[in-house]
């Protein structure tokens, strides 16, 4: 056995101290970037051999870095993910969107711009830059001055709102998602181009105003260049923020002309390789400015893989379980895809790297939001949160340092497309009786059990129509210990009441507080009804039955 000199070890960790907290003394430059329905399979570094796909770069980035293994969207659906994750706030805390029109024409929810990660980092003297996917509403100019719409937005006229009210100095935009027109880029709130074509893409094939020569094939290779263009730019001294947003491998399945058939897996591998190819530009761009040393790189995806995506360009309902037949595995171990209330839609990957601070190939398996982004950026560039800023957001900071400390947040709030989902420890309430897709929606196929089918099961126990607090008990939730199952196959709450009444609970508390964090009580920008057996999103039959 071979002895270590106590004195050795004493004097390393003297050494060492230095050098952490000298990287901590100065605030040190971020750059987030973020994928587009991006499941945690569908890297090596977290899917191992169930990944087909090479992700040469993601996988370095977690071998000389952190890797959470617990990290959540508010949402398993995009939107409401980027808006918790740029304001620390619960997206259902926020009221409906206004002037909205369809897909990349959605207008923004009021409040969304009053606390953003922008405007934080700007009050600590960070130069900030967003680049790639928006989504989080626009007001347009328009022609006759009402609501935006595909024939009524003057194109010549920069957007009214946008990341400039966001606290971005510098913005380069696609307003939705790459199969949501208008297909056109915004730079600073200003149309680039010609805004004069009628595109569509392969996916939806949802055709509407582009900008004459867009290309779908194109966008990541743009995003890239102008991520560099902004690194390029900063000066030393001056810290930065760049949010990078990618639209990959979000449909429409659009790899470059440099990356098609690079993967042995098909198109949908192509894409996910594309999107590797982010941390391999970033990186590079950062170490060619001689900035990668005080730099903070993260990243992480919204949610889950779409059911619908894969290797056919047309959307076409459950195709990724063709993906599973050929041995890849977007979800991981994991049950479910994007919209369902099961870990493959809510459970992300997050990896961590800042040299000197971020102990090299590390794990933490603490409870992690990604609207726990705002308390975390304000703790490491010393800035004080207000009493009503990022009500729903805990600061991981102390994980980055230590990656084996407890992490701070005990319980999170999630959603599927419409239905609440709770963690409490190793425990998770989804508060509907089946996937939580939404109730009509092709798109969510391959999520089950469907909704339709759930609701059925469950309401066939009840001879009456249940009462509302009914529906708040087995059999219309489900209850699972991700501790013993993780892939969520044992439904636990007809077993457990008590623990099925304590979760509901602590959502009612959170939902009335207007907050999940200690401070003065705050208040939502609407009323928010756990179960709204009403609403659109339930199958229709079910709306019938509580009419």
């Amino acid at each position: 056995m071979k002895i270590v000199n106590p004195i050795s070890v004493f004097l390393i960790g003297v050494l060492l101290i230095p050098h952490l907290s000298c990287a901590m003394d100065t605030k040190p430059n971020i750059v987030f970037i973020l994928a587009d329905d991006l499941g945690i399979g569908d890297t090596g570094a977290y899917g191992g051999d169930r990944c087909l796909i090479d992700t040469p770069n993601i996988d370095s980035l977690a071998a000389s870095g952190l890797r959470f293994t617990d990290v959540h969207p508010s949402a398993s659906v995009c939107g409401p993910t980027r808006q918790a994750l740029m304001t620390g706030r619960y997206p259902w805390r926020f009221g409906p969107a206004v002037n909205s029109g369809p897909w990349g024409f959605v207008g923004p929810q009021p409040n969304s711009e009053k606390y953003t990660l922008g405007k934080l980092l700007k009050k600590s003297g960070y130069s900030t830059g967003y680049v790639g996917k928006w989504h989080l509403g626009t007001i347009m100019t328009t022609l006759d001055g009402k609501k935006q719409d595909l024939a009524n937005v003057d194109f010549t006229k920069p957007l009214k709102y946008g990341p400039v009210q966001f606290g971005f100095d510098e913005s380069f935009i696609l307003p939705g998602s790459l199969d949501m027109y208008p297909y056109a880029y915004a730079r600073n709130n200003v149309w680039q181009g010609e805004v004069s074509a009628q595109k569509g893409w392969s996916a939806f094939n949802r055709v509407g105003p582009a900008e004459k020569d867009f290309e779908d094939h194109e966008v990541l290779e743009t995003f890239y260049r102008e991520a560099e263009f902004f690194i390029g730019n900063q000066e030393k001294g001056t810290p930065f923020f760049l949010f990078l947003a990618l639209t990959a491998p979000h449909t429409p399945t659009s790899p470059g002309i440099n990356w098609q058939g690079k993967s042995e897996l098909g198109v949908y591998g192509d894409f996910v390789m594309e999107t590797d190819h982010s941390v391999e530009r970033v990186m590079n761009a950062l170490k060619e400015k001689g900035l990668d040393q005080n730099t903070l790189v993260l990243f992480s995806s919204d949610h889950g893989a779409a059911p619908y995506a894969g290797n056919i360009l047309k959307a076409t309902p459950g195709q990724i379980k063709l993906l599973e037949e050929k041995g890849h595995y977007p979800s991981g171990p994991h049950r479910g895809y994007k919209f369902s209330v099961y870990e493959g839609g809510l459970r992300v990957p997050l990896i961590a790297w800042w040299p000197g601070v971020v102990p090299q190939g590390s794990t933490s398996d603490a409870l992690v939001g990604l609207n726990d982004f705002m308390a975390t950026f304000a703790e490491l560039t010393g800035v004080k949160l207000g009493d009503d800023e990022a009500p729903d957001s805990i600061s991981f900071a102390n994980l980055l340092r230590n990656p084996e400390a407890k992490g701070t947040r005990r319980n999170l709030i999630m959603q599927s497309v419409v239905p609440f989902v709770i963690r409490d420890g190793s425990w998770k309430l989804c508060i509907c009786p089946g996937s939580g897709m939404p109730g009509n929606s092709e798109n969510g196929a391959g999520n089950v059990p469907s909704p339709e089918n759930a609701w059925r099961k469950a309401l066939s126990q009840f001879s009456n129509v249940p009462k509302e607090s009914e529906l708040l008990k087995a059999p219309f939730v489900q209850l699972f210990n991700l501790a013993n199952d993780p892939h969520e196959d044992h439904n636990l709450a007809a077993k457990n009441p008590g623990r099925v009444a304590r979760m509901i609970s602590l959502l009612k508390k959170q939902i009335e507080r207007g907050r999940s964090t200690h401070g003065p009580k705050l208040e939502n920008d609407q009323y928010i009804k756990i179960i709204d057996t009403s609403g659109r999103r339930l199958p229709e039959f079910v709306r019938d039955t509580f009419r």
